[in-house]
């Protein structure tokens, strides 16, 4: 199973670089081509704005894996004992609610993103926004995950938080 985690991410990993380097492309020859010549390429538009909603949902679903995420850790950080637990148990909790929130929206907007499509590709918006789904699920199983490890004991609270200190020099 572990090895099916391994690759599903590092495919992640494949895709935002893939992503990544067709908008620069797409992005950087229209550009020459609106400069130089008068004219650009309609499609690349729209196709890298997409890009751009893939890359920052498959991005999302990396860092969580990773521990990227912005935190404040002002309070955690000082807990120790039964109240980190509690506190890490809730906060795991909150991020797997938002998920089933995202994912109960995306299904209340499922009709309206099928009937809508993109103006010059034509690509239904249903497949853009595909990847709210696949960062939903990913993401809420991965919380619902670490949760189950939390209460069986088999993941210690305080491996959850990374408190980075800030150097107080001057600036």
């Amino acid at each position: 199973m572990r090895q099916i985690i391994h690759w599903y991410f590092k495919t992640l990993e494949f895709l935002i670089v893939l992503c990544l380097a067709a908008m620069c492309i797409m992005v950087f020859s229209n550009v020459v081509l609106r400069h130089f010549f008068d004219s650009g390429i309609n499609i690349a538009e729209e196709l890298s704005r997409f890009m751009f909603i893939w890359l920052t949902f498959l991005g999302a679903i990396v860092a969580m894996r990773e521990g990227g995420h912005l935190g404040v850790d002002m309070l955690v950080a000082r807990l120790s004992g039964r109240p980190l637990f509690y506190t890490v148990v809730a906060a795991q909790a909150l991020i797997a609610l938002c998920c089933a929130v995202l994912l109960w929206g995306l299904l209340k907007q499922h009709a309206l993103n099928v009937a809508n499509s993109g103006l010059v590709t034509g690509i239904s918006l249903s497949v853009v926004y595909s990847a709210a789904y696949l960062c939903a699920a990913s993401i809420g199983l991965s919380t619902l995950y670490t949760l189950l490890g939390l209460l069986r004991g088999k993941i210690h609270p305080a491996t959850l938080i990374q408190s980075h200190d800030i150097d107080q020099g001057t600036a």
